[in-house]
């Protein structure tokens, strides 16, 4: 049962609720059935709070901190989660129907057999969010970004907004449980963000068994100047069934996706960097390449695989473009403009990612 003191305190004041929380760092606080609903919360500490089978419909939950809280069972129905932290929350059977979790932060989210029919998850991050058997009739993914999001027994035919949808990487889709959206744009776009190749989607109706990974998955670092390449690059190897994804930089002047990205780039197995005199310069292709090179000392193995667009690389004196030079194999596409040099380039390329075997993970 709930804590009615809390209960009390938490009713009576939010500023009151989180200064109590400061005070005391070290208290879960015990919510179970509290009744909650039509609450205005706006802002308010419950991180770890045990809140399982809580009365919160039309609660005002919007900017709260609800970081590895349990709220199995709890009934939310229109309860407003705009830009909430729902990192790691125990969401598993309840009920959100109409709930507001716009811009919500669901890393790790267990939304398992939870009720979500017509929620608004626009620009939410669904990062290795858990969905089996949830209700998804009527949910908006308008801009949502998933990555490693587990999709199993649920409908994907009554979304609104999938066509949208962001992905930063691989997710899991139990193809066997998971009814696809009809339009078939949507599908194809749902289809290859989730990591299936040309060839798994063609061939989709007889894909019951795991098939081996051929190449290596990618994540592509470029600067703005070099977007053009880099589209180009995504989707001719694509076309030749090698998962790769990168971020579209109109996205990367939002802070809440910009801490993403890391997440991004160590879900995939190589970092393609497209070296240019504009990404030589870039303080943020400069961070993604730093980001593998620590992947690599953890992992040892190699995970950088550079590609040069012209001759910036060897002018440069640049500490770490340095390092590149001096430690990395580094792909020439200086001559990508003239067709037949760029497919010979490119065939290379596709040489270098191969792989006889699917990762170990």
């Amino acid at each position: 049962m709930a804590d009615q003191g809390q209960v009390r305190r938490l009713k009576r004041s939010v500023e009151e609720w989180n200064t109590w929380r400061k005070v005391h760092p070290e208290t879960r606080p015990g919510l179970i059935g509290a009744t909650l609903s039509r609450t205005d919360l706006r802002g308010v500490n419950l991180s770890s709070a045990i809140l399982s089978e809580a009365f919160l419909s039309g609660t005002n939950l919007s900017e709260a901190n609800l970081s590895d809280a349990n709220l199995r069972g709890a009934i939310l129905r229109n309860a407003n989660f705009s830009h909430a932290d729902l990192n790691h929350v125990d969401l598993r059977d309840a009920d959100l129907s109409g709930a507001n979790l716009s811009g919500a932060d669901l890393f790790g989210v267990n939304l398992s057999g939870a009720d979500l029919f017509g929620v608004d998850l626009s620009s939410a991050f669904l990062g290795d969010a858990n969905l089996i058997n949830a209700n998804l009739g009527g949910v908006t993914f308008n801009r949502t970004i998933l990555s490693r999001t587990l999709f199993a027994w649920v409908d994907l035919s009554k979304v609104k907004g999938l066509e949208t949808a962001r992905y930063n990487g691989r997710s899991i889709v139990d193809i066997n449980t998971v009814t696809l959206p009809v339009d078939s744009p949507t599908r194809l776009h749902f289809l290859r963000g989730v990591g299936f190749t040309e060839t798994q989607i063609c061939s989709l109706p007889s894909l019951l068994t795991p098939r081996p990974i051929l190449h290596h998955s990618l994540f592509i670092s470029y600067a703005i100047e070099d977007q053009a390449i880099a589209q180009q690059l995504s989707i001719e190897l694509r076309k030749n069934d090698v998962p790769c994804w990168f971020v579209p930089h109109d996205l990367l002047t939002d802070n809440y996706f910009r801490k993403r990205v890391g997440l991004a780039i160590h879900s995939q197995d190589k970092l393609l960097l497209l070296l240019s005199e504009h990404s030589i310069q870039s303080g943020w292709v400069r961070y993604e390449v730093e980001l593998a090179l620590s992947r690599e000392n953890q992992e040892i193995r190699e995970i950088l695989f550079p590609i040069c667009l012209d001759n910036a690389l060897s002018r440069s004196t640049a500490s770490w473009a340095m390092s590149l030079k001096a430690t990395c194999r580094i792909g020439d596409f200086t001559s990508w403009q003239d067709e037949t040099a760029y497919h010979q380039a490119f065939n290379t390329l596709l040489q270098h990612l191969k792989v006889a075997q699917a990762p170990i993970r």
